[in-house]
């Protein structure tokens, strides 16, 4: 990180020091607090007790340097909860309030900014985590990525925005990053070029984005950004805090009237900045000693001949700092290698030979081994200040309930599970979601989860799935076994089955939420 903005940013660290007392000392609220901490990418947890640190990396890169940092962090401030994020980074849970200030300093210093982490901030810019090394992207969308996300520092203290705002970069269809419905997205082209899209989201009254510009030139990413910014913070409403996300422009000044405004902004920054950056894609100097696909469902073959990409999966996306280690202690002296964090709580090792490919297999194998164990929840209510479900401990208990019936691989979908309608778990968008909520029932309200079904994220074929009723909590690992007896009997695996069967899932959750 360019030291200005360290420079910049050291001198806050002594009011989030001072407000973090006052909070402990019930001189501030916990709304007030989290309207403050927020923007250091830190929360106080439910109950007040404890805080969170988010570290932010651009495309989710954590390389050998930030990963034994985490490690060395985790050590030193006893910290047993590190989760990964569905926005590609690093929370750090159950923290003292006496470490916390230096904690971040020290983050801040190793190159992890956690500063417009939270609150109304530009995020973590996300990019597809294979980017670089997968065979079927358009080109390397990572050095784009973290332009990006060093550009957008500057906004921190320079622009107060109506909410927070969102950048990605998908280098392929897949659209993991979900590029085409975030705040601003850029999509890869196979000219190498980008589409850009604006004021898409999840969370209540989600929307996808509005393509605003086709086949731009890389290096003019920034005017793009620029003008996102502008138009933000010039016609977003700093009124109601409900509807201060930039989907909300569409309503207020309509599709036509929002393509034309942004249009205005963007001639407007080309013609009174100098913004062009010229980036160049990784080089990976490494080879490998084969070019064959390598044998195991969780290796990814990569473009860089004999060299493979292999995927971990924590449960939930929650990792011991004791795993950290083990990992790092395994990839610290191979050349090139490097963790990709995904944007559904999972991880990448990059860079591997045959022979390293053997070594992390062989160290992750106590992760997801099945489709539906590699399914996304966020922290979930008994951590998040406004979580309303148990996520973690829901996707536990579905995940033990699967597990007896021995399916095949496939057979149940990867679910996604929120706690709330923020939709940290990504529930919108997948082929079986669930959202916190309370179920009316004789005896009063029970705990519950609203059911979704039939969410896409890949670029051209995006759905968000609608909300629909809720099935007790108990009921759940129950309505996915049932579910998953019903596709195995037919001989399918889930994908397959749902395409001709829609209306027996229809009939099944109606069973479970009547």
């Amino acid at each position: 990180m360019p030291k200005d903005y360290l420079s910049e940013f050291l001198p806050d660290l002594e009011e989030f020091r001072k407000k973090t007392i006052q909070f402990h000392n019930k001189e501030l609220s916990v709304a007030e607090y989290k309207a403050f901490s927020g923007g250091f990418g830190s929360y106080a947890q439910r109950g007040g007790e404890k805080h969170m640190l988010r570290l932010r990396m651009a495309g989710g890169r954590l390389t050998k340097d930030r990963l034994e940092f985490v490690i060395k962090t985790c050590e030193k401030y006893h910290i047993n909860f590190v989760k990964l994020t569905t926005c590609q980074s690093i929370q750090l849970h159950n923290l003292e309030a006496e470490n916390l200030c230096e904690m971040m300093e020290e983050a801040w210093k190793a190159g992890m900014i956690s500063r417009g982490g939270g609150g109304d901030f530009p995020r973590n810019v996300m990019a597809s985590p294979l980017s670089g090394v997968q065979q079927d992207e358009y080109f390397d969308v990572m050095p784009y990525a973290e332009a990006a996300g060093e550009y957008l520092m500057q906004f921190i203290k320079a622009v107060k925005f109506p909410r927070k705002l969102k950048v990605s970069f998908s280098s392929n269809p897949a659209n993991e990053p979900h590029s085409t419905f975030r705040d601003m997205g850029f999509c890869a082209n196979a000219n190498k070029t980008f589409d850009v899209y604006i004021c898409g989201g999840l969370g209540n009254n989600p929307s996808l984005g509005i393509k605003v510009a086709a086949d731009i030139d890389g290096n003019k990413i920034l005017y793009y950004i620029k003008a996102m910014v502008n138009t933000f913070v010039t016609y977003g409403n700093y009124e109601n805090r409900a509807k201060s996300r930039t989907r909300y422009l569409k309503d207020t000044l309509g599709i036509d009237g929002l393509i034309n405004v942004y249009t205005e902004q963007l001639k407007n920054v080309m013609e009174s900045e100098q913004l062009d950056i010229n980036v160049s894609p990784y080089v990976i100097n490494k080879t490998g000693n084969s070019s064959l696909s390598y044998p195991h469902k969780r290796v990814v073959t990569q473009k860089q001949s004999g060299l493979y990409s292999i995927f971990y999966q924590p449960l939930g996306g929650k990792i011991a700092p004791e795993k950290l280690k083990e990992l790092y202690e395994v990839i610290k002296d191979m050349n090139d290698v490097e963790i990709r964090i995904t944007p559904d709580e999972g991880l990448y090792v990059i860079n591997c030979n045959a022979n390293e490919t053997e070594k992390v297999l062989e160290i992750t194998n106590d992760g997801a081994n099945t489709l539906f164990e590699t399914s996304v929840a966020c922290v979930g209510a008994s951590t998040c200040q406004v979580g309303l479900g148990d996520s973690p401990a829901l996707l536990a208990r579905c995940i033990e309930a699967v597990k007896k019936e021995n399916f095949p691989d496939g057979v149940l979908p990867k679910i996604h599970i929120s706690g709330c309608p923020s939709s940290c778990g990504t529930h919108q968008i997948a082929a079986i979601g669930f959202r916190g909520a309370m179920k009316p029932t004789p005896e009063g309200p029970k705990p519950a989860f609203a059911v979704f079904e039939g969410g896409n994220d890949r670029q051209g074929e995006e759905v968000i799935a609608g909300t629909g009723k809720a099935i007790a909590v108990d009921e759940i690992p129950n309505f996915l076994v049932e579910l998953g007896r019903m596709v195995h009997s037919e001989g399918m695996v889930y994908e397959q089955w749902i395409q001709s069967n829609h209306d027996k899932l229809v009939s099944l959750i109606e069973k479970y939420t009547a």
